[in-house]
């Protein structure tokens, strides 16, 4: 970090809330206020030295100050991610960078330790309570237990805590465990740091658009230890083509398992298979039913029938598959034969030298497991847009409706002259706050004691 730059304990994520008048007094005060009480339970749980801030809100950053910097920054070394879900939050490209480039870490957690435990170091916290159909894909994996914080929180969130003042003993005993809660899962994950240096305005977004899941395949052409060419050594297969782990020994596990994980961590279901057992489906169609991503080995490549695949895949014009070719120049076996096997490799993948013929990992393939996480959002990027442009499309189901034309007084259906049904029913006015609910005029920085 710059300088002597305090690496925060909890990172705290939110969807700011705009003013609906420039007169208005900033809405986002009162999630001031919470992080302020749920920084001071913190520093009372941990051992924090004098100067380290317990947690990170983009709210104290300085004018002038690069922000997209001191982002990526607290989001490598921050210990805990704090996503403060609402209806707004998971509308927010913001929020999404930032829940991407934090779960990147767990991520890459996983792939080197040798334990099945799976520690997202991500604690959830409601500030408003959101229904789970409208949560994405990275977010309902978490299946956090919200009433364990109590029945009020799990209905009302910390929004309703803080201000209805019969919910204020809640709202205490609510901040405290989930203070509890980061200081446990900061002791039990250990994150690994995340690279401050990273570019912050091309991290993706963890969540997609709003509307049905996203699909992707991800299909695997590689060797297995029983049909490896005779000066391969077994060290980076297994039983299954799916099993190749091209990083080994720095990846403990598969690539397609680590694929995975990150294709999910962007808002997609997956599939995952064989390519060469599927190709007849995956290229046999014109119309794609899903985007896709295929890994390919080089030395795969040694059989003719494999080479013949991912020539027709080249050919056959299948830009809705992204093809990603790692090569790790750390395996001791890479350097005798790289230069046959690259050449092997541009030469079935000649047809996509241009970028609308579909994404392919370009020069000498992918050296590093980093590479590869970072060389993957493009990939499937270019995987959705290609099959957006080429999918079959429906028509709603229905007759239809008339066609809209210019009416005297504006645009409809029927004639200038058709009756427009009156709205019955009585237009309620605003109340005013609930003798329960705090002022909108209280200042949420006051203390609460009398």
């Amino acid at each position: 970090m710059r300088g002597a730059e305090p690496r925060p304990y909890f990172f705290l994520s939110y969807a700011h809330t705009p003013r609906n008048d420039p007169k208005d007094k900033d809405p986002n005060l009162w999630v001031e206020r919470f992080y302020r009480d749920l920084c001071a339970h913190v520093l009372q749980l941990t051992s924090l030295p004098a100067g380290v801030p317990a947690g990170f809100l983009d709210q104290h950053m300085q004018p002038g100050e690069g922000w997209q910097e001191r982002l990526a920054e607290s989001l490598a070394y921050c210990r805990v991610f704090v996503p403060l879900y609402s209806p707004r939050y998971f509308l927010s490209e913001q929020c999404g960078r930032e829940w991407y480039a934090f779960s990147s870490r767990a991520i890459h957690n996983q792939a080197a330790r040798n334990n099945g435990s799976q520690m997202s170091g991500i604690v959830p916290a409601l500030w408003v309570p959101v229904p789970p159909r409208q949560l994405p894909q990275p977010a309902e994996r978490l299946q956090f237990n919200h009433a364990t914080f109590g029945d009020d929180y799990a209905d009302e969130g910390f929004y309703g805590l803080i201000k209805l003042r019969y919910l204020r003993d809640q709202y205490e005993r609510a901040v405290y465990l989930l203070a509890k809660r980061i200081v446990k899962v900061a002791e039990q994950t250990r994150m690994p740091e995340g690279d401050p240096h990273q570019d912050y305005a091309s991290v993706p977004s963890a969540f997609g658009p709003p509307g049905p899941a996203r699909q992707m395949e991800i299909s695997v052409l590689a060797c297995a230890r029983s049909d490896l060419p005779a000066d391969r050594a077994p060290d980076c297969y297994g039983p299954a083509q799916r099993d190749w782990n091209p990083y080994h020994p720095k990846s403990s596990r598969p690539l397609v398992d680590h694929a995975v994980d990150l294709v999910r961590n962007l808002d997609y279901q997956v599939r995952v298979g064989d390519f060469e057992t599927e190709a007849e489906r995956l290229l046999g169609s014109d119309r794609p039913t899903a985007p896709g991503l295929l890994l390919l080995d080089r030395w795969a490549l040694d059989v003719p029938h494999r080479r013949e695949l991912v020539r027709r895949l080249g050919e056959v014009g299948r830009p809705w598959i992204s093809v990603m070719v790692p090569w790790n120049r750390d395996d001791p076996d890479s350097g005798r034969r790289e230069s046959e096997l690259r050449a092997v490799t541009e030469e079935m993948l000649e047809q996509r030298s241009e970028q609308e013929s579909g994404h392919r990992s370009h020069g000498g393939g992918v050296p590093t497991l980093e590479a590869f996480s970072q060389e993957l959002p493009g990939a499937v990027k270019a995987a959705e847009r290609h099959y957006a442009a080429h999918a079959e499309t429906f028509p709603p189901p229905g007759e239809g409706g008339g066609i809209p034309r210019l009416l005297l007084d504006g645009v409809g259906y029927g004639s200038t002259s058709d009756s427009v049904p009156p709205v019955h029913g009585k237009v309620h006015d605003k109340g005013g706050a609930d003798d329960g609910e705090a002022s909108e005029g209280e200042d949420p920085s006051n203390d609460r004691e009398p």
